[in-house]
C-alpha cells in the first residue's frame, strides 16, 4: 500500500541563537493510505509541531516532507502549489473548533469551498450526504452557539470533509470534549475512514482515543519510537 505522508529526517527549533529548543530531532515516519494513525507522546514531545509541519502550516525545518510523493518543502515547492493541496488534498480539524459564530451550521461547512469559488447549489448534494455522515441534518441551520461542544465539533469535522480530502489532520479533536461527545466523535473519524477511505492522523494524549485507531506513533525527546 502506497504512503500518502512520509516525514523523513526532520528536525525543528525554536527560540533564538543563545535560547534555542530542538522540538524535532531526525524525526521520521510513514503513513499509508487509507490508515488511521495516532501520534502520541507527552506535552511538550512535539506532536502538535510535526501535525502543523505534515500540513504545510510552518514550512521551517530540517529534513523533507512529502505529501502523495511531492516533496512540500519551500526549495521544492512553491506556495501557491502547496496552498492548493492544503485546499484540495488536506483537512484540518483543530481542539478548538474554529466556528463563524454569525454563519449557521451549513455555512460553516460550506465555507472552505465557497471562499475557493464553489457556488452552494453545486455542493448541495456533497453537503446533504456529510450532514448525513455526521449526524448534522437537522441542525444544518443552527448557530454556533445553540450546539453543544461535540455537536460543534462536528461542524468541524464535516468542514473538513467537504472538499473530498485525501487525508484529514487533526491536532487533539476530543480535547474540549466529555467523554460521551469524545466516544462520539471517534466513532465518527472511525467510520469516516472506514466508509469513506480518508486517511486520518490525529494528535491525541487519550490511550483511548488512540485505540480507535489502526496504529499508534509515540514521539519521545523529538523523535519517532
Amino acid at each position: 500500500m502506497e504512503n500518502v505522508i512520509e516525514v523523513k529526517n526532520i528536525s525543528k527549533t525554536f527560540g533564538t541563537k543563545n535560547n534555542l529548543n530542538k522540538v524535532l530531532d531526525d524525526c521520521s515516519l510513514e503513513v499509508r493510505k487509507g490508515e488511521f494513525v495516532s501520534l502520541m507522546g507527552s506535552s511538550g514531545s512535539g506532536k502538535s509541531t510535526l501535525l502543523y509541519l505534515i500540513g504545510g502550516l510552518d514550512r521551517d525545518f530540517e529534513g523533507d516532507i512529502t505529501i502523495d510523493g511531492e516533496s512540500i518543502t519551500k526549495a521544492n515547492m512553491k506556495e501557491k502549489k502547496l496552498t492548493d493541496i492544503r485546499l484540495n488534498k488536506m483537512g484540518f480539524i483543530f481542539q478548538f473548533y474554529n466556528l463563524v459564530q454569525n454563519l449557521n451550521v451549513m455555512d460553516n461547512i460550506l465555507l472552505p469551498q465557497v471562499v475557493k469559488g464553489a457556488s452552494k447549489a453545486s455542493l448541495k448534494k456533497d453537503l446533504d450526504e456529510i450532514l448525513k455522515i455526521t449526524g448534522l441534518t437537522e441542525k444544518k441551520r443552527a448557530m454556533p452557539a445553540t450546539l453543544s461542544g461535540g455537536q460543534q465539533q462536528r461542524v468541524a469535522i464535516a468542514r473538513a470533509m467537504i472538499g473530498k480530502p485525501d487525508i484529514i489532520l487533526a491536532d487533539e479533536p476530543t480535547g474540549n470534549l466529555d467523554s460521551k461527545s469524545t466516544a462520539e466523535i471517534m466513532e465518527l473519524f472511525k467510520k469516516v475512514n472506514q466508509e469513506l477511505g480518508i486517511t486520518i492522523l490525529q494528535v491525541t494524549h487519550s490511550d483511548e482515543c488512540a485505540e480507535y485507531g489502526t496504529r499508534t506513533i509515540r514521539l519521545k525527546n523529538g523523535k519517532t519510537i
